[in-house]
């Protein structure tokens, strides 16, 4: 039996700080000296109220959220928000725009990647209005097949006025994230984005594996922003939203005017008059992200995590350029489009990827296969992964460069 705790660069769900961990465990005997754990202790209590409260307080200091958004804690994860804000925008839009059919209403879509993809194929399955694609990065991949790109500005092509625009910031399984330097081509094309009356924007953005990573550029323009916290700042079982107040609409109203029912559990007006407590929340799950949360106030918020997240990413891309020039490694995402949470790359030659993850494993470190729809490798660099993690792995990378390029000179 294992008695010491490996380097986890699993894709989600993700490493959690160790002394989090620590303080979570007495939480789950006696959460905040009320002599009851949190997982038995009544969601409306006093103290957990105040914990939730707290927690929403984190989040809204440490990314700047405006008070024109209101957070809210749901579950369900990402996936399920697929489907929440099709119906709760179309609902929108609706009450906006009663006069217009089903095929004139548009919800524009930008697929850099299979979650992208994943939105997309929800929203036409649910109907209530046309979905398009703005673009579709596979189409200037190196395959015309794979998405390894985040398109240029110049390529993408929205609606007049549709009901939402999607875009998934950061892409798990292919790797493939926006720039978050506003100039680089790379960028996300806020600038091109059609706005509706009163200047507002009714962009959606899927932030599940970079939430809390890095700050969210044009955050106060955004519709809403969801995120499953297991990648960051949680374990699983919660979702975060932030979501424009606008955007909290009478569906019912909508409904009668001919929007698809919302149902209530996915209603954004539902959670934020009941203060994300119409139901049973995921209370454990919410107590460990709020204890995240304040464990990252104290090492330096976002700021500190942008610097830290930048340094493990560029040390990893270095060292798979280094294998590159060899020909022991392979880069799957093109120049500028590279992500800094999920770096994908191939090990060539015959059995070397099953020596390669072997290794890994020995040397204590797991979770690098690549996600099976893809395969290669894929080093998932979340906050809790420290630098001393990542260092650790690109002196193994370099190691196993170094043995391979032996072999071929021998």
């Amino acid at each position: 039996m294992a008695t010491s705790r490996v380097i986890n660069f699993g894709a989600g769900p993700s490493a959690l700080p160790q002394p989090v961990l620590k303080k979570a465990a007495q939480g789950l005997l006696n959460f905040n000296d009320t002599g009851i754990g949190i997982a038995e202790l009544s969601h409306r209590s006093k103290e957990f109220v105040a914990f939730l409260s707290n927690a929403e307080s984190h989040i809204r200091t440490q990314l700047e959220v405006p008070p024109t958004h209101s957070i809210l804690f749901t579950q369900g994860g990402g996936t399920a928000q697929f489907s929440a804000v099709v119906l709760n925008l179309l609902s929108r839009h609706r009450l906006l725009f009663p006069d217009l059919a089903d095929d004139e209403r548009t919800m524009d879509y930008v697929l850099t990647g299979s979650w992208g993809k994943k939105a997309f194929d929800e929203a036409k399955r649910l109907g209530g209005a046309r979905a398009r694609v703005a673009v579709d990065a596979r189409k200037y991949s190196k395959d015309n097949v794979s998405f390894d790109n985040v398109p240029l500005h110049g390529e993408y092509a929205f609606s007049r006025a549709p009901a939402l625009i999607y875009y998934c910031e950061n892409e798990t399984i292919d790797g493939v994230q926006f720039s978050p330097d506003p100039t680089a081509p790379t960028s996300f094309p806020f600038a091109l984005l059609p706005r509706e009356r009163g200047g507002l924007l009714p962009l959606v953005g899927d932030h599940s594996s970079s939430f809390m990573s890095r700050p969210i550029p044009h955050l106060g323009e955004h519709a809403v922003i969801f995120a499953g916290a297991q990648k960051n700042v949680g374990p699983a079982g919660l979702t975060i939203l932030i979501v424009r107040q606008d955007c909290l609409v009478d569906v019912d109203a909508a409904a009668k005017l001919g929007a698809i029912p919302v149902p209530l559990c996915l209603s954004y007006t539902t959670l934020a008059q009941s203060k994300s407590l119409h139901n049973t929340p995921s209370m454990l799950s919410i107590y460990i992200t709020g204890l995240v949360l304040e464990y990252m106030k104290e090492l330096g918020g976002i700021a500190y995590y942008e610097a830290l997240n930048r340094r493990k990413a560029e040390k990893v891309y270095a060292a798979i350029r280094a294998g590159e020039e060899v020909g022991v490694f392979q880069g799957k995402v093109q120049s500028g489009s590279g992500s800094w949470m999920n770096i994908v790359f191939n090990i060539l030659g015959d059995g070397a990827e099953a020596r390669f993850l072997a290794g890994a494993e020995k040397a204590g470190m797991k979770g690098l296969k690549g996600h099976r729809s893809v395969g290669g490798i894929r080093v998932s660099l979340y906050n809790a992964v420290t630098e001393a993690n990542a260092d650790i792995l690109v002196q193994f990378m370099e190691k196993f460069v170094s043995e391979a390029n032996s072999q071929v000179s021998a």
